[in-house]
């Protein structure tokens, strides 16, 4: 007696625990249903991910049902009295098991979507980017010929070009000293301050003294200043171009592995999930429809 009470708590223990995972599991479906959009690919992904990750509560629910009821057969033989909870729980199990194998393609879809929307953000951004270096460098280069166009002007003046040209002399005698002296110019060459590009300059106006006056009329010279300026600028807008091109590149390749990943793992999980519902759900209506036959087919006791 003390035995059968025992089971009899036990059987509704676990009823009770079976019962409260599977609304517990409802609770939850309700209240993401009430986030969900129809238009918003991310809050979908969300929603299914959410329920995808909550989907082992109804099976682990149903699992301690059908144990339950197990136990109830091993006491009774087959006797029960009460509500009887194991036609719903197969019926409950079945509609899972579709519900999840819908979520398979259906969260598939919709990363590849989100995916592309991200990559085709990420190309426009981007775009943007590479619109900004392209501005400033034309802005660089309107100021660069303004001021081109005023120095000019101003060398017009014969005052303007006596000073250049005096300029030009003492930068000439400096440079002659340094050559025609000997210790200098070793001392100059061996000067780790000195830039390896001048020092192959003073090597080159030592060889051949013409280039020297090569050189200052084209370090002063207001058109080769300017060709030189806009160079760099452009191999400045260039090289930022290049690099907004990687950055873009990486992170396009970075959101579709996380979007991939992410994908697979919710749908491989979903596509298990409605397997293992469908076993529970469709082996359990079969049992109960055997059951059922067999206990039609009990022989009736003869009456009187």
């Amino acid at each position: 007696m003390v035995n059968r009470v025992s089971s009899f708590n036990s059987s509704l223990i676990l009823k009770v625990v079976g019962i409260v995972c599977i609304l517990s599991f409802f609770v939850d479906f309700v209240i993401l249903l009430l986030g969900f959009s129809l238009t918003d690919k991310q809050v979908q992904i969300g929603f299914t991910t959410a329920l995808v990750d909550r989907g082992i509560v109804p099976l682990v629910g149903l699992g301690i049902i059908s144990a339950a009821y197990w136990l109830d057969n091993l006491e009774t033989g087959g006797d029960r009295s009460g509500l009887d909870l194991r036609l719903p729980s197969m019926i409950l199990a079945s509609i899972l098991g579709l519900m999840f194998l819908l979520i398979f393609p259906f969260h598939l879809n919709n990363v590849r979507q989100a995916s592309t929307q991200r990559v085709n953000q990420i190309s426009q951004e981007a775009q943007q980017l590479e619109n900004q270096p392209n501005q400033e460098a034309q802005q660089a280069e309107t100021r660069l010929n303004s001021q081109l166009s005023e120095f000019q002007s101003q060398l017009n003046n014969d005052q303007a070009k006596a000073q250049l040209e005096q300029a030009r002399n003492q930068v000439k005698a400096q440079l002659t000293q340094i050559l025609k002296d000997e210790q200098r110019y070793k001392q100059a060459l061996e000067n780790p301050q000195l830039p390896p590009e001048q020092k192959e300059l003073l090597k080159k106006f030592t060889a051949n003294p013409q280039e020297l006056d090569k050189f200052l009329a084209q370090q002063t010279d207001p058109n080769q200043l300017a060709q030189q300026t806009t160079s760099e600028i452009r191999q400045r807008k260039e090289q930022k171009i290049a690099e907004i091109r990687q950055r873009k590149e990486e992170a396009q390749i970075q959101a579709k592995n996380s979007a991939w990943m992410s994908g697979l793992r919710i749908g491989i999980s979903s596509l298990i999930l409605a397997i293992g519902y469908t076993i529970i759900g469709w082996t359990g209506l079969k049992g109960l429809k055997e059951i059922g036959a067999l206990q039609n087919r009990k022989p009736k006791a003869p009456l009187g």
